[in-house]
């Protein structure tokens, strides 16, 4: 009978140590993605699943049932092995999953798509094509930049050639757009029209209030702001497809 219990013991301890060992390497090594749409062909194509190795660049650390029962939570990354570089395919969680109007966190809805900006960048689109300030390597996929600038605006789908912040006075469209300025923690800009248009979402997530713009002044949660410091690093991603 002993020697049973041993067995049953040994077994239960195993299959434990096996749970424990599958939760660790979840959340700290690696996880699998189905690509959701064919934004990054031909680089990547709609339906093929894609392995995500956590440790390069840090694995992050959250509420997991908060975030299933849609709640916003607090997320702390671990350090990885290097930052994030230009060029670099990332996944990330869709920052509109209800609306547009708002940044929000759905760990269920989530993108694929290549890193072209990093945090205190200056990006631009000339004719198609990508350009960071003082930066001359490839950023993306050259070929279908190229095409973009080659087509005319008519021949694009509706609603597909304007562009964010979608505005008529900045007037950005795919073909030609910024130059828009990637903010880094700790960047105080001006809070003037432009920039609100341009930065009001990210000001709203991170202060966790409204921020409006009325009589030619930005105000935020109720209160007059002439300038705004940014708390997190932003990075701008597109995916590859013309």
């Amino acid at each position: 009978m002993k020697r049973w219990i041993d067995i049953l013991l040994d077994f239960f301890l195993a299959v434990v140590g096996l749970a424990i060992l599958w939760v660790f390497a979840q959340v700290f090594l690696f996880a699998s993605f189905h690509i959701p749409s064919d934004s990054m062909e031909p680089e990547l194509v709609e339906g093929d699943f894609v392995a995500v190795w956590k440790p390069v660049l840090g694995a992050r650390l959250f509420n997991l049932n908060a975030t299933l029962r849609l709640e916003q939570v607090e997320i702390h990354r671990v350090s990885g092995f290097r930052n994030i570089e230009r060029n670099d395919i990332l996944v990330f969680n869709f920052p509109h999953p209800n609306n547009w109007d708002k940044i929000e966190m759905h760990i269920l809805k989530y993108y694929v798509k290549r890193c072209i900006g990093l945090p205190g960048d200056t990006l631009s689109i000339k004719n198609g094509q990508f350009r960071i300030e003082g930066v001359n390597e490839p950023l993306g996929n050259i070929a279908s930049q190229q095409k973009i600038g080659q087509t005319s605006p008519e021949e694009f789908p509706g609603g597909v050639y304007r562009s964010f912040p979608y505005d008529s006075i900045i007037g950005w469209n795919i073909q030609n757009f910024g130059p828009l300025y990637i903010p880094k923690a700790g960047d105080q800009l001006p809070m003037s029209r432009k920039n609100y248009q341009l930065y009001h979402k990210l000001i709203s997530w991170e202060q966790k209030a409204k921020v409006e713009y009325k009589d030619s002044t930005v105000f935020l949660d109720g209160k007059p702001i002439k300038d705004y410091c940014f708390q997190k690093d932003y990075y701008f991603m597109a995916g590859d497809k013309g």
